[in-house]
């Protein structure tokens, strides 16, 4: 009766190293593609940028987590308080603060009303040209039933341009036009 006992309970313990030791080899090959799809993205959402360095942020604006500076400006990743959790966005903005593209990288809002931030491009498409001082009802269409969800993109956006732009003073991020 033992020797029945042991050998599930060796091949269970074997199977679980095996796995273990593939999950610590394949971690460093994961942490690679979460950097190439990182750096590509930042490209896409700054166009005519050549490499971007990462830079810690130090100032007041809770939004703010980490901006990329490259010579075209920065793209800024910010989170933002909508009505169900956090909005995750990177956001392209030039050194003229103009904002040059943005994607809502992650967001747990209400489907088929603020989940349309994800991929709704007339949405999102709105905030490009603009230079931190938008607001919905007056300069963004709010996406219907999602006015929550809309006005903290648009709190995302306007941290990002602000940082850059010199407004958010407290980060020293750069004088204004770069």
């Amino acid at each position: 009766m033992k020797k029945t006992i042991w050998m599930p309970v060796l091949t269970i313990l074997l199977a679980a190293v095996v796995l273990f030791a593939a999950s610590a080899g394949l971690s460093s090959l994961q942490k690679e593609n979460a950097r190439k799809e990182l750096e590509s993205m930042l490209h896409t959402i700054l166009p005519g940028s050549g490499t971007f360095t990462e830079e810690a942020y130090e100032g007041d604006d809770a939004n703010i987590r980490t901006a990329y500076k490259s010579e075209a400006g920065f793209v800024v990743h910010v989170v933002t308080a909508g009505y169900a959790g956090d909005i995750s966005m990177l956001v392209g903005v030039s050194n003229d603060g103009k904002v040059q593209g943005l994607v809502v990288r992650d967001l747990q809002e209400t489907y088929g009303l603020g989940a349309r931030a994800l991929t709704d491009t007339e949405f999102l498409t709105q905030f490009l040209g603009t230079d931190g001082s938008a607001a919905v009802g007056e300069d963004i269409d709010a996406l219907t039933g999602a006015t929550v969800t809309s006005k903290a993109v648009t709190r995302g956006v306007n941290s990002a341009v602000n940082f850059v732009t010199g407004a958010d003073t407290s980060s020293g991020a750069t004088a204004w036009g770069g």
